[in-house]
C-alpha cells in the first residue's frame, strides 16, 4: 500500500508539473511574453517543482526533515547518481560557461545554505531571503540571454511555441485549467508522497531524515533523471550538465527559500546530523565538479562510474548509521584512509596530465 501511495504521489507530481508548465507556457506566450522569458521562468521554475511541492508539503504537515532532508538529498542525487549514469552512457561534455558561471554560482549558494543552517535553524526572514535570490538570479540570466546569439534566442522559441489558433491548449479557459490541475497535481502528489515516506520511515526503523535523503530525494529528481539521460542519449551532452548544476541551484534557492518561508514564526528547523554531515556531503559533491569539468572539460566514463560508487557508499553510510551496524567504523575507516585519498590524487593528476598533455584543449574563443 506504502509503495502504491508513493508511485502514486511520483506520477501526480510529475504530471502536475508538466501541466502546470503547459498551461503557464501557453498562456504567457498567448499575452505576448518571448519565448526566452517563458523558458527561463516557467519551464525552469516547472522542473523544480516536485522538490518545491514535497518540500513546503512536508513543512506544512510539521516534517522538516523531510522538507530539508529532499533538497540536501537531491543535490547529493544529482551530482553523482544522475551525471555519474549519463556519463556511463556517454562522456558528457562541461561547457566553459558552466566551469566560470554556473558551478561557481551553485557552490556560492550551497555555502549560504551551509552559514544560514550552522544555528540549526533557517527562519522565515532568511528562507525569503534566499526565493530573493532566486528571483534575482532568474532576472540575470534574463538579461544575459538577452545578449545572447540569434541562433540561441531561435532556441528558446522553437522549443516554446504559442498554441496555434486550432489546438486544444489554444483558449483561455483550457489553459486556466491546465494550471489548476497541474497545482491541485502537485498538492495531491506531495502529501501521498510524504505521507508514504513516513510509514516508509516507521516500517524500516530509520528517520524521517534518512528516507528525505534518499527515497524522497531520488523520487522527486525524477525528471531531472529522464531529462539528463535521454539528453546523453540523444548525444547533447551538455544539456544533461546543465540541467543538474541549474537543478540544484533551484533546488537552494526555491524549494529551501519557499519551506523556510511556510515554516512561520518558528522557522525551518535543521536536524543535527545533517548539519554535522549531509550538508557537508553536499558541499564537497558541488566543490568536486570544478576538478572534475575541467579535466578536458568533460566528465569521462570512469569518473562517472566513481560518482556512481560514491553515491551507493553514501546510501550504505546512511542505512548503517541509522542501523548502528557493526560494520560501520571499518566501512567508514576504508572510506576516508584509503577510497576518498586515492580519489583525490587520481583526480589530481589527470586534471594537470589533460592540461599539459599534447591533446590538452585550447580555451575557447569569444565564449563568456
Amino acid at each position: 500500500m506504502n509503495l502504491l501511495m508513493f508511485v502514486g504521489g511520483l506520477v501526480l507530481l510529475v504530471v502536475g508539473a508538466n501541466a502546470l508548465v503547459r498551461g503557464a507556457s501557453k498562456l504567457a506566450l498567448s499575452f505576448g511574453i518571448s519565448p526566452l522569458v517563458v523558458g527561463l521562468t516557467i519551464v525552469a521554475f516547472g522542473t523544480s517543482a516536485p522538490e518545491m511541492a514535497v518540500s513546503v508539503g512536508a513543512v506544512l504537515d510539521g516534517r522538516n526533515d523531510i522538507a530539508v532532508g529532499n533538497v540536501v538529498g537531491s543535490n547529493i542525487f544529482n551530482v553523482l547518481f544522475i551525471l555519474g549514469v549519463s556519463a556511463l552512457i556517454t562522456p558528457l561534455i562541461v561547457n566553459i560557461q558552466l566551469i566560470r558561471q554556473e558551478v561557481p554560482i551553485m557552490l556560492g549558494v550551497s555555502l549560504l545554505l551551509a552559514a544560514l543552517a550552522l544555528d540549526g535553524n533557517v527562519s522565515m526572514l532568511e528562507g525569503g531571503l534566499l526565493f530573493a535570490l532566486l528571483v534575482a538570479y532568474t532576472v540575470f540570466l534574463i538579461v544575459q540571454s538577452r545578449r545572447e546569439t540569434a541562433a540561441a534566442q531561435d532556441e528558446f522559441a522553437r522549443e516554446n511555441v504559442p498554441a496555434a489558433a486550432g489546438e486544444w491548449d489554444a483558449k483561455l479557459p483550457v489553459q486556466l485549467l491546465l494550471i489548476v490541475v497541474g497545482l491541485a497535481a502537485l498538492v495531491g502528489g506531495s502529501d501521498l508522497l510524504v505521507e508514504a515516506a513516513v510509514s516508509f520511515a516507521k516500517a524500516m526503523g530509520v528517520s524521517d531524515l534518512v528516507i528525505g535523503l534518499t527515497i524522497v530525494a531520488a523520487g522527486t529528481s525524477m525528471p531531472e533523471v529522464a531529462a539528463s539521460i535521454t539528453a546523453a542519449l540523444k548525444g547533447e551532452r551538455d544539456i544533461a550538465v546543465g540541467n543538474v548544476v541549474g537543478s540544484n541551484t533551484f533546488n537552494i534557492l526555491g524549494c529551501v527559500g519557499l519551506s523556510g518561508l511556510a515554516s512561520g514564526a518558528a522557522g525551518l528547523g535543521i536536524a543535527p546530523s545533517l548539519l554535522s554531515f549531509d550538508i557537508w556531503v553536499m558541499l564537497a559533491v558541488a566543490l568536486a565538479c570544478l576538478p572534475v569539468f575541467m579535466t578536458g572539460r568533460e566528465i569521462a566514463r570512469w569518473e562517472g562510474g566513481i560518482f556512481v560508487g560514491y553515491y551507493v557508499a553514501y546510501v550504505a553510510y546512511l542505512i548503517m548509521a541509522a542501523q548502528q551496524h557493526d560494520a560501520l567504523p571499518a566501512f567508514s575507516g576504508v572510506m576516508m584512509s584509503f577510497v576518498v585519498p586515492i580519489t583525490i590524487v587520481t583526480l589530481v593528476v589527470t586534471m594537470f596530465g589533460r592540461r599539459s598533455g599534447p591533446g590538452a584543449q585550447a580555451p575557447d574563443q569569444g565564449k563568456g
